[in-house]
């Protein structure tokens, strides 16, 4: 699929999925993958911050990614808390080259198979709720029309987010950011669980689970739920899990 198109596809999925009652962790699954897809990187992941102020994983394109992503937060170093602090677009073109910026990031990064990062803010006016990361194998600096391109969905992203009532009422939009951050925890205890039980990856096992989700019209949180409580056969996803290969841009 040519690029134009699948840019055309992209903004009407996203706009598709700004609607009441939004699922919001299955939204910003799709924003990193789309971001794989549509940009010249390799992985993505995305940060918000919580009720507190502090920055939370929400969504990778991969297990390798939302590791990382892990790690950086954990030690409170890296590309996408200087991105959140400051607001501005954070990026390094070869971190082998910034070591003294990020010491232990970067040695984790470049282990995980990481040569470049780039971060954009999640900003609405002065209102800055997180960061979308971008990461790339090889060296090198985001293209003019990638850099551009990301900020747009960034903003697509923070805009569904927030919308216009939540930037106004601002115990609504932590009230929607911290469910998402909870749902998270239980999307992780899910997909933990399919993988143990199918022996596969765990990118293949939630893929499997948003799969299901999918073909039953269902929230990828309502199957999660019903996973981690028992009340789900789980044969059908196991075995999507077993034939379904993860691929990269995987929808």
């Amino acid at each position: 699929m040519a690029r134009e198109q699948l840019l055309t596809r992209v903004f009407v999925e996203l706009a598709d999925t700004l609607v009441a009652d939004f699922d919001v962790i299955e939204f910003l699954h799709l924003l990193t993958e789309r971001c794989v897809q549509l940009l010249e990187i390799d992985q993505a992941g995305l940060v918000l911050s919580d009720e507190t102020g502090r920055l939370q994983l929400v969504a990778a394109s991969s297990e390798q990614t939302r590791l990382l992503e892990v790690f950086q937060l954990e030690r409170d170093e890296g590309p996408c808390l200087e991105c959140y602090s400051s607001g501005r677009p954070v990026s390094s073109a070869d971190l082998g080259a910034d070591r003294d910026r990020w010491p232990a990031f970067t040695e984790v990064a470049s282990r995980r198979g990481f040569a470049a990062v780039h971060a954009l803010p999640m900003r609405l006016r002065s209102q800055v709720i997180g960061a979308l990361n971008l990461f790339q194998t090889e060296p090198g600096a985001l293209d003019t029309d990638s850099a551009v391109l990301g900020q747009g969905l960034a903003d697509i992203a923070t805009i569904g987010l927030v919308g216009e009532r939540a930037a106004r009422e601002q115990a609504l939009l932590s009230q929607q950011l911290q469910t998402a951050l909870n749902t998270r925890v239980l999307i992780e205890q899910a997909k933990g669980m399919i993988a143990e039980r199918a022996q596969v990856s765990v990118d293949r096992a939630f893929t499997a689970m948003r799969l299901n989700a999918r073909n039953n019209n269902r929230k990828l949180t309502e199957v999660a739920a019903a996973i981690t409580r028992g009340e789900l056969d789980l044969d059908p996803i196991i075995l999507a899990a077993d034939e379904t290969p993860t691929t990269r841009g995987n929808n």
